[in-house]
This record gives structure tokens, sequence and C-alpha cells, in this order.
């Protein structure tokens, strides 16, 4: 599925997506699935890049042509996160809203 990741991405997004030692683009890594129907997609992916996590969204199955004649995909969004920021990207995910306010921060 990602054999050829990285020659298909946008230009903003493929200068973000980090590279490994050799200078080779990081594998992508599945985060979640997400309905597209309440934009939760695209919060998802506006909040991980307030955080610099870049992120791929795949629409599986027909998903994509209902994205573009309908603006919203039927199956869904799959979002993936380069593997290296996987960790961080899961553990914001998992965070409550009042974690900081509860630590005291």
């Amino acid at each position: 599925m990602f054999g050829e990741f990285g020659r298909n991405m946008p230009g903003k997004l493929y200068r973000q997506w980090p590279r490994d030692a050799r200078g080779e683009i990081v594998p992508p890594k599945f985060l979640t699935h997400c309905s597209s129907r309440d934009v939760e997609d695209e919060m998802l992916v506006a909040f991980l890049k307030s955080y610099g996590i870049p992120a791929v969204v795949l629409h599986p199955g027909d998903g994509s042509f209902g994205k573009v004649v309908l603006g919203l995909s039927g199956t869904g969004s799959s979002i993936y996160v380069p593997e290296t920021m996987y960790d961080m990207a899961k553990e914001l995910m998992e965070a409550t809203p009042d974690d900081d306010l509860q630590s005291g921060i």
C-alpha cells in the first residue's frame, strides 16, 4: 500500500515528513480510523499538526470518490502518522481535555 509512499504526497507534506538516517521517508503507521461526517478526521489532523506531527488521510474503499462528489467519505478516513512520531500522536489522542488543569499547568 505504501510502497511508493512519498511520491504522491503534496509538496508541503512531503517536506514536513521526517526522514531516517539515510534521508529516506519514514514509513507511515496507522493511527486511527475516523468518521468523516462530523469532520472528526480534519480536526484530528489539525490537532496533530499543531504539535508538529504530519498526518496522511486515506479514504478506504470508494471513500475517495465520495470525498470528491459529496465532500465527505462514507467509509470514513484512516489517519497515518510517521512511525517515529506514532507514540507521541497516540498519547496526544488519549489525553483528556482537562489533563493540564489537573496537573496544575
